[in-house]
């Protein structure tokens, strides 16, 4: 008696040993992931170990001249150049300037635009415009809105009798300024993500408190902000890590001065390793920095688990 081929297929398949459709499944995992794990390594990975071997060495990138070092250069950096910690200290305010003021006025605008009305969808376009605009046209424009008296700032300032200060020139301001320009560039890109987050809490929670004789501020403070914590944290890391990361504004608008003023870690590596040719040592800059910002993440990370906790 013949057997059906239905009956075949499925007695060959009971044969194949589990552990080759386990192998079979770890393969095909490991392709679908391969796209990404490609990317990882040949950007991030592979550059990150090419940036600490040449921290180890004395290259100058104008001689093409090396030699292994090995930690001299973190040593000279953390030791016994006094540059280095005024430029961390201009970072740490930089990032201490920034990070509140967006995250507040994002949270702001958000909370004003979360909900219908008439022309809502282009408010949302006017403040989320600027994230799209050119680094480079907006610090320029700015550049000039900044000027001393020429500039469109102090004029609409002086109309009202105040006397403007030189912005770009002047160390006390410079700093400020460039904190400003930078929040309003980047705010809309976190408006949208609360902006988003506040759409997916339920009006029945809102109400609910309405019911109960709750304020506005008592919805926001205990509804609405423990809710919000998740994109909060997002928002701080992510914004975080930018403020870091600042070289176009700085590069275009001060460079890095008055008095080395707002001279940040981003711009130092880059005066280090492509105005005095020392890669060696800006390589060393570039991962304190990134180490720098890497514990900064994981602290954010530990407080906002142990608040949850």
């Amino acid at each position: 008696m013949a057997v059906p081929a239905t009956d075949k297929n499925s007695a060959r398949f009971l044969r194949v040993p589990r552990l080759a459709l386990k192998h079979r499944e770890a393969v095909e995992a490991w392709l679908f992931v391969s796209p990404i794990l490609t990317g990882f390594l040949i950007f991030f990975l592979g550059p990150l170990i090419a940036v600490f071997f040449y921290s180890m060495t004395e290259w100058n990138l104008l001689t093409q001249q090396a030699a292994f070092v090995g930690m001299e250069n973190y040593a000279d950096a953390l030791s016994r150049n006094p540059d280095f910690w005024h430029v961390v200290r201009n970072s740490l305010i930089f990032a201490a300037g920034l990070v509140p003021l967006n995250m507040a006025l994002a949270l702001t605008l958000a909370l004003a635009l979360s909900r219908p009305f008439f022309g809502v969808v282009f408010f949302r376009a006017v403040f989320f415009a600027p994230v799209v605009t050119s680094a480079v046209a907006w610090a320029i424009v700015w550049k000039f809105l900044l000027q001393n008296e020429a500039g469109a700032v102090n004029q609409i300032l002086a109309v009202v009798g105040i006397d403007g200060p030189n912005w770009l020139r002047e160390p006390d301001w410079a700093m400020a300024a460039v904190i400003v320009t930078r929040v309003i560039k980047m705010v809309g890109l976190n408006m949208i993500l609360y902006i988003a987050a506040l759409q997916t809490i339920p009006r029945d929670y809102e109400e609910a408190a309405r019911l109960e004789g709750a304020s506005n501020w008592q919805i926001f403070r205990m509804v609405i902000w423990p809710l919000l914590a998740p994109t909060t944290l997002i928002i701080m890391v992510i914004t975080t890590i930018g403020s870091f990361k600042v070289f176009d504004h700085i590069y275009l608008m001060t460079g890095g001065g008055p008095e080395n003023g707002t001279l940040v870690l981003a711009f130092y590596i880059y005066e280090q390793g492509f105005k005095f040719f020392n890669v060696g040592y800006a390589s060393a800059l570039a991962m304190i920095m990134f180490v720098v910002v890497m514990v900064l993440t994981i602290v954010q990370l530990m407080l906002r688990r142990k608040d949850m906790q």
